[in-house]
């Protein structure tokens, strides 16, 4: 147990904490059990670092993973025990889906150890949605997706803004004084600037690793797979991929994957779960909802210069980069008149050239256009909704 404290103190005292995400601010870090999940590479790991080591006694505090050898003989419930005797008050748990009977345990420590506070991080999705319907009365559940172009801004260029409402962008109170002309910086974040890893070197590479990983092992491992279908998984993607954007048709895809067709709804699910994928629906419940899917794009539009880089779809980035942005706070849906319905507007997305033939006659109707730099009546440049978180 010495030795986790050792790698936690040498881990804290490295973090930057410069720059924090988003999520930071949204999590109420004073409840009992919190569970952060979210795509592999968008952050968690180094924003509960962060938080450590800007609010939290080093003294009373443990962080670990369950990928230590630590835990190839001991239990994490022994170990929350023995923390707790030490007078631990707040012990953080990273990659927690990779340890066997995690959610049992972590509702041991939750009603044995009232005193402990316990934060919690998964990559995969899907087993922690699984888990976490046993935690549903114990820990209180976060997602968090990749960087927003504000974020970006920051994180990449050192430029600070604040984030704004949907209400305060559609009215034109975006305001980006250090930056004179955004859509060259715009069109570096679409490529490069969802994951925070792209300030490595060899970023395609570290993607593809990402993907990889999330397709081959998180979901077949942890949703009783094989590797055959984790094959399929792949393949499924790159039809999405290669697709602009990707309307589902279940027979041919089926056919196309040689498998049945009952089972490519699941495939989708798997991979949206997973973070790879996003579904647009036709009614309202969240991304995740039980509406009838009428598109399908990737996650987010770095997945689409990475998987796609041959056939990359200047209409499918746009679309692909609005619904990402917009979901973090708000639920977004088809439109039957235009591309999408949030709240009570519609949107249609385009170039600068696009028109308003489609939503002329529409209620509360937005035209949204890539290529300009400032809005003008129901007109709003693309670029202003990655200021939404």
């Amino acid at each position: 147990m010495e030795q986790l404290f050792v790698i936690f103190r040498k881990l804290v005292k490295e973090t930057d904490t410069s720059f924090l995400r988003y999520k930071h601010a949204d999590i109420n870090w004073n409840n009992r059990m919190i569970g952060l999940t979210g795509p592999r590479g968008v952050g968690k790991t180094t924003l509960i670092l962060q938080h450590i080591k800007k609010n939290l006694n080093p003294a009373d505090t443990l962080y670990v993973t369950t990928e230590d050898f630590y835990f190839a003989d001991n239990r994490l419930l022994h170990l929350a025990e023995a923390f707790a005797k030490r007078g631990g008050k707040n012990l953080f748990i990273d990659e927690i889906h990779k340890y066997q009977d995690w959610s049992k345990e972590l509702k041991l420590i939750f009603d044995y150890h009232p005193d402990l506070k316990v934060v919690f991080t998964g990559s995969s999705v899907l087993d922690l949605k699984k888990g976490s319907s046993d935690l549903s009365r114990r820990a209180v559940m976060y997602y968090m997706q990749g960087l927003s172009f504000r974020e970006y801004l920051e994180l990449f260029h050192q430029i600070t803004t604040s984030a704004y409402s949907l209400d305060e962008i559609l009215n034109h109170k975006v305001e980006l004084p250090e930056v004179e002309h955004p859509l060259p910086l715009f069109e570096d974040y679409l490529k490069t600037g969802y994951y925070p890893f792209a300030l490595d070197d060899d970023f395609e590479i570290r993607l593809q690793q990402v993907v990889n990983q999330t397709l081959e092992t998180d979901i077949p491992m942890y949703a009783g797979m094989n590797m055959a279908t984790g094959r399929k998984l792949k393949q499924l993607l790159s039809i999405v991929a290669h697709s602009v954007p990707f309307k589902p048709n279940m027979t041919k895809i089926a056919a196309s994957l040689s498998s049945s067709r009952n089972n490519i709804a699941d495939y989708c699910l798997f991979i949206e779960e997973a973070g790879m994928i996003a579904q647009l629906r036709n009614t309202t419940g969240g991304i995740r909802g039980l509406g009838k899917v009428d598109k399908i794009y990737l996650d987010n539009t770095n997945l689409i210069y990475n998987l796609a880089s041959k056939n990359v779809n200047t209409g499918n980035v746009r679309e692909t980069f609005f619904f990402n942005q917009l979901r973090a706070k708000h639920d977004i849906i088809m439109s039957p008149v235009a591309d999408f319905l949030v709240d009570n507007y519609t949107f249609e997305i385009g170039g600068k050239n696009k028109g308003m033939r489609q939503i002329q006659e529409v209620e509360n109707a937005f035209v949204v256009k890539d290529d300009i730099e400032h809005g003008f009546l129901n007109t709003i440049p693309l670029w202003q909704f990655g200021f939404l978180y």
